[in-house]
């Protein structure tokens, strides 16, 4: 089945690429880019222009230095249209001799979902949509049923006697079946192993999310509504830069800030200090020294994803 929400008026999934061609009835590419005037706007804050540009634009890796800087302009431009303030779309590329990986230590997390919280608001995730990057998993003590755990848990206090608490994001994996699943190749791993997406690539399918298995990819169905505000106006265009309706989206290990060498905006949130972050390549680094020093395990290993996101406790 399809969803018409998709194609509502004033959606902005109309400047996209999966239906540019229906509106436009294009036959030719240099007729069209000779007709279309530069500045009217169209579609979701998308000019005829802007809509053009970003249809018949090539993928993200064979872009030109000069092609990718135009369509970081094309970004922050429609976030000034969209939201009114100036954004910063950066596109800072992976440190070499970089591998980031995580832990989280299940014996000090106590499930108080402030990593929920701050990855909301770093990333500029749409408040009504209710889509998070991060799910924190209430679990009866001494089990590791996924399936029995309890993602929606409100008591008056945590922890809960008889309880843990398993946060569950992104796995970051180093054979990540969602990259084999895509069509289109809007998803793919980066050298310092974090699996990204393009959302201006993303034709909406979910191929990825049923790939998944550790339900970590989110469809965006409404569009995202943003107090202007709340707005993280530090974006990088494979993290956390607005995004349309109708895309998939996923935790990026703050590609934004862990590029500049800072931590996750989960980490630094947590309160009780659960969250180890990485390079796993430098053997002086804290998360190197859990994966040799503790007893350390992955959800689900036995499907040969890699997952390069580890559990442990004290």
């Amino acid at each position: 089945m399809t969803d018409d929400r998709s194609e509502e008026p004033g959606s902005e999934l109309q400047g996209t690429r999966r239906s540019f061609l229906k509106n436009f009835g294009i036959g030719t590419a240099g007729a069209v880019a000779a007709a279309i005037p530069t500045a009217t706007p169209a579609w979701g804050g998308l000019t005829f222009r802007e809509a053009f540009d970003d249809f018949f634009r090539k993928h993200y890796k064979k872009m030109s230095p000069e092609e990718i800087q135009a369509m970081l302009n094309r970004v922050e431009g429609r976030a000034k249209r969209r939201f009114g303030v100036d954004i910063s779309c950066k596109n800072t590329p992976a440190q070499e001799g970089v591998v980031f990986g995580y832990a989280i230590n299940l014996g000090v997390c106590q499930g108080y979902r402030d990593c929920v919280s701050a990855c909301i608001k770093e990333n500029n995730q749409g408040r009504d949509s209710q889509v998070q990057y991060i799910r924190v998993l209430e679990m009866d003590r001494g089990s590791v049923n996924l399936e029995h755990s309890e993602h929606y848990y409100d008591p008056a206090t945590v922890p809960q006697e008889g309880k843990y608490y398993l946060p569950v994001q992104c796995m970051q994996c180093d054979d990540p079946p969602c990259v084999k699943a895509c069509p289109v190749e809007a998803t793919w791993m980066e050298p310092d192993g974090i699996v990204v997406i393009d959302y201006d690539w993303c034709i909406g399918c979910r191929y990825c999310m049923t790939a998944c298995p550790y339900w970590a990819r989110h469809f965006n169905w409404t569009e995202p509504e943003l107090p202007v505000e709340e707005l993280n106006t530090n974006t990088h265009y494979l993290g956390n830069r607005p995004r349309p309706r109708g895309v998939v989206e996923k935790c990026h290990f703050c590609v934004q800030r862990t590029r500049e060498n800072r931590q996750p905006a989960c980490m630094e949130a947590c309160p009780t200090g659960a969250r180890v972050f990485g390079n796993l390549l430098d053997p002086d680094s804290e998360i190197r020294y859990v994966l040799e020093n503790k007893t350390v395990f992955r959800l689900k290993e036995d499907l040969g994803t890699e997952p390069k996101f580890w559990y442990y406790t004290d």
